[in-house]
């Protein structure tokens, strides 16, 4: 059972804010402060510090933090073990859009088949989204192509995916030795702050010193599948992995932009709490994805 003291320093962790923190306890602030006091004294270091008038955790205290979450989260995967009354296989996890909408119709299919009885539960969501059930404990591993803490997150590859621009059939290059630059002019279509999609072009871009912004139109868009109908239709360019297009591109009703300037990979990572107790099993369930 998780420490009441460490509950307290999680709470603060989420708000930086004794007094919030306070109010979510329904404790007072002086019993939050001694709380925190307690840990300190006991770990012999300072968890948090103050930036001007905003609290910050130290090294320890992010160290702790992380340590804290996985057990949390140990904790309520053994509650839900525990409260079973089969032998039943139950499987909580999630991904990320893409990961979800291209790739786990296929892996979750020939799971089922090879494990009829299991129990699974995926919920489809963007990186940060997912990163936040798994700090909660709402599930117990992800799928994702977004980047992600590794100080927080134990990892395993599932592959590395090529991340390129898309137009519709009838979009035309009128210039040679195509450059990012040369887009501005377009509307870009784009996924939610949040999403992995978007993160890895806005990472990409500041390497260049450029930004998302430098497009004339940006339309956002939570949806994979609207994105590839609206690209389809002319309303504009967006940036995917090829993986989630390569479907249009052979039938043709999506084209390839060859840039000079844009040759990008990036890892698809199955992911869960750094230091779990579980991740033997984890580890397990995800060769059977494999399969």
């Amino acid at each position: 059972m998780l420490d009441f003291r460490m509950e307290t320093f999680l709470t603060v962790c989420q708000f930086m804010n004794f007094t919030r923190a306070s109010e979510k306890l329904n404790i007072t602030q002086p019993a939050v402060s001694q709380h925190i006091h307690f840990l300190e004294k006991h770990y012999n270091t300072k968890l948090f510090r103050y930036e001007g008038k905003k609290l910050r955790l130290t090294g320890a205290g992010e160290i702790l933090r992380n340590a804290s979450l996985t057990m949390m989260h140990d904790e309520m995967s053994m509650q839900s073990e525990m409260k079973k009354t089969e032998e039943t296989e139950e499987i909580r996890f999630g991904a990320t859009r893409t990961v979800g909408d291209v790739l786990m119709g296929r892996i979750l299919e020939k799971y089922v088949r090879r494990y009829p009885d299991a129990r699974i539960q995926m919920i489809v969501e963007n990186t940060q989204e997912l990163l936040s059930c798994l700090d909660e404990g709402r599930i117990d591993f992800a799928l994702v192509e977004g980047f992600f803490q590794k100080s927080g997150y134990d990892h395993q590859k599932y592959s590395d995916e090529e991340y390129i621009a898309v137009a519709g059939p009838e979009y035309i290059v009128r210039e040679k030795g195509l450059r990012i630059e040369n887009l501005f002019q377009e509307r870009l279509l784009l996924r939610e702050p949040g999403s992995g999609t978007r993160e890895v072009l806005e990472r990409c871009l500041d390497a260049q010193n450029l930004s998302v912004r430098d497009f004339d139109r940006i339309m956002e868009v939570g949806s994979l599948q609207t994105i590839k109908e609206l690209t389809k239709a002319g309303c504009g360019i967006t940036f995917l992995y090829e993986t989630a297009v390569k479907k249009e591109l052979r039938e043709g009703s999506l084209k390839r932009i060859q840039l000079e300037d844009f040759q990008v990979s990036h890892e698809f990572n199955f992911i869960w709490r750094k230091g779990s107790i579980y991740a033997d099993r984890y580890k397990a369930i995800f060769r059977r994805f494999l399969e």
